[in-house]
């Protein structure tokens, strides 16, 4: 469907075009839906009233054809609010919609008894998504400004941390990049955790053992976690010292207790004093007790997803 092919009398059924809550790939679908003619809406939840099953900021992108990805709740609103923005495009207006406790849609309840505000506006230029997914890209923040008044969505550059939601009319999403996960290791438990983290949707980087502190180091940024499953203290080290030089949100090591008490010590003869080594969870993991290469996977993984909500709450407040 295009624009010219857009009309009123067409009966469109919203459909599941994709299955993700991954922001870059919403926008990237919004963005080529645009670039091939095909009119399209992003929809932005924009206020939360009492429980909801996702956080101010979440995203869907709804094409004039009906077909939709991105959520917003739980998965039990969707195909209703795509309905309301195909609605939406073929009247040609932004608009908001407002779901759940205090709505008009009494028919729509959501099951956490809640309610939802949502900004509904009909893509009229690309660049500025463009520019967003741009910064993913090449791991930088960024942001889009939304003013209803205007109707218009404009690029916000990175974006101050502080700033998620509405100031002076305008509101703000920030977007993070994906996160990285650096593996090093030469264990069967790192080709299982590779494995967990790449369904988890997370960018996976096996390591070369060998590589250089600084080399190393020069790979991590804030997005970035790490995760060291050696069995060898010497070889692990050089690693270890480029991760704590770095800005990586998780710095995890595997080995019992005693052996990180021994890690400690080597740390101390190499000038790392104890607020370096607070950064280091060892044992690695949500448990400690884990000893086949599955349940380690699942820990560590596990461990780095509550590390990284709590991290996003900082990102998100400055």
């Amino acid at each position: 469907m295009t624009r010219q092919d857009f009309c009123e009398n067409d009966v469109v059924v919203p459909t599941v075009a994709l299955v993700t809550d991954e922001p870059a790939r919403i926008l990237r679908y919004a963005r080529d839906s645009f670039l091939a003619g095909v009119p399209v809406a992003l929809v932005t939840l924009v206020e939360v009233r009492g429980g909801a099953a996702r956080a101010v900021g979440a995203q869907m992108a709804v094409r004039g054809d009906g077909r939709y990805c991105g959520f917003v709740s739980g998965g039990c609103t969707e195909a209703a609010i795509a309905a309301e923005a195909v609605e939406a495009l073929r009247n040609g207006r932004d608009r908001f919609l407002r779901l759940g406790e205090g709505s008009p849609f009494f028919d729509i309840v959501l099951p956490c008894g809640g309610g939802i505000n949502l900004s509904i506006h009909i893509l009229k230029n690309a660049d500025p998504v463009g520019q967003v997914l741009s910064h993913l890209a090449s791991r930088r923040p960024a942001s889009l400004r939304y003013t209803p008044g205007s109707e218009s969505m404009e690029f916000g550059g990175e974006g101050s941390r502080n700033q998620i939601g509405w100031f002076d009319g305008t509101f703000i999403t920030r977007y993070q990049p994906v996160i990285r996960l650096l593996l090093c290791g030469r264990s069967v438990e790192l080709a299982t955790t590779a494995a967990v983290a790449t369904a988890a949707g997370y960018q996976v980087e096996q390591m070369d053992p060998t590589i250089e502190s600084n080399a190393f180091a020069s790979k991590i940024d804030m997005f970035s976690a790490v995760a060291l499953l050696f069995h060898d203290l010497d070889r692990e080290l050089p690693l270890l010292q480029g991760a704590l030089s770095s800005d990586s949100f998780y710095i995890g090591a595997l080995g019992s207790r005693r052996t990180h008490e021994k890690r400690i010590a080597l740390l101390r003869k190499h000038g790392f004093d104890d607020a370096d080594i607070a950064r280091i969870k060892a044992p690695i993991g949500i448990f400690d007790k884990a000893r086949d290469a599955s349940s380690i996977a699942l820990s560590v993984i596990a461990d780095i997803a509550v590390t990284r909500t709590l991290a996003q709450q900082g990102w998100a407040e400055g």
